[in-house]
């Protein structure tokens, strides 16, 4: 018997929203401005110590390279849970709206009565927050949320995934992953997952090479309005990301 889809996993900053640079990076921007500390965040060097995943550690990393040492980790727990206030207050604002296809693809795998699980290096409390602003209409669409408060790895490892195939019990032949990065792609395919990259403004300029593994790539989901660019995988006539699309990108049996 042919494959079938049975659920969407979802990543969530660059693929749900642009929230990287104009909301993670503004919030730590706005704690270390609280902290009295000098230095800023520019677009250019958070890009480049995005190759980092997790906040703690892209933080911890930005200011040992300015300051010439290892920040404490009384002031890490502060500014972290200073960004998290300045996130929330963002995301509750609907600040970051959601990119284009989400909700409808969200909306469409719902009614279909697939199972949708958020996966994320992001903490539980940012995830919440999208869901409280942004994602609100759909937001009860998601069955599970696996964030970076639920593993000791963090993605490129693929620990996040197989967790939320066990938690579900789904067969990995029959998810498909929504992911934006190179770093989720190798999650992902780490944990046998068919994965569709649609890139952001954070991968947008990684050459194609880069994502070689997924079944697919494209430029975004797609709509009415904007058709799509497809630069890797089966031909997409519709010109957006649709399910029945999205069981072609899985394997044969």
């Amino acid at each position: 018997m042919a494959p079938f889809l049975e659920a969407i996993f979802w990543d969530v900053d660059g693929t749900l929203a642009e929230t990287e640079l104009e909301g993670h990076r503004v919030a730590y921007n706005q704690a270390l401005a609280e902290a009295g500390l000098p230095w800023r965040w520019d677009r250019s060097r958070y890009l480049n110590d995005l190759r980092l995943t997790g906040g703690r550690e892209r933080i911890a990393l930005f200011l040992t390279d300015l300051e010439g040492r290892p920040p404490s980790e009384t002031l890490l727990d502060a500014l972290v849970a200073a960004k998290k206030r300045h996130y929330t207050e963002l995301m509750h604002n609907g600040s970051i709206p959601l990119r284009e296809g989400v909700a409808r693809l969200i909306g469409a795998a719902a009614a279909a009565g697939l199972t949708q699980i958020i996966v994320t290096t992001s903490s539980r409390a940012a995830v919440e927050a999208l869901m409280a602003g942004s994602l609100a209409e759909v937001a009860g669409a998601f069955r599970g949320l696996i964030s970076g408060d639920d593993v000791s790895r963090k993605k490129p490892d693929p620990q996040g995934y197989r967790l939320a195939l066990a938690r579900a019990g789904l067969d990995p032949q029959r998810v498909v992953v929504v992911e934006d990065s190179a770093q989720g792609l190798a999650s992902a395919r780490g944990a046998g997952l068919t994965t569709l990259v649609t890139l952001s403004s954070l991968s947008r300029h990684d050459g194609v090479g880069v994502f070689a593994a997924a079944a697919a790539v494209v430029d975004g989901l797609g709509g009415p309005d904007r058709p799509l660019a497809l630069l890797h995988g089966p031909a997409c006539p519709e010109g957006q990301v649709t399910l029945s699309w999205l069981e072609r990108l899985l394997p044969a049996p």
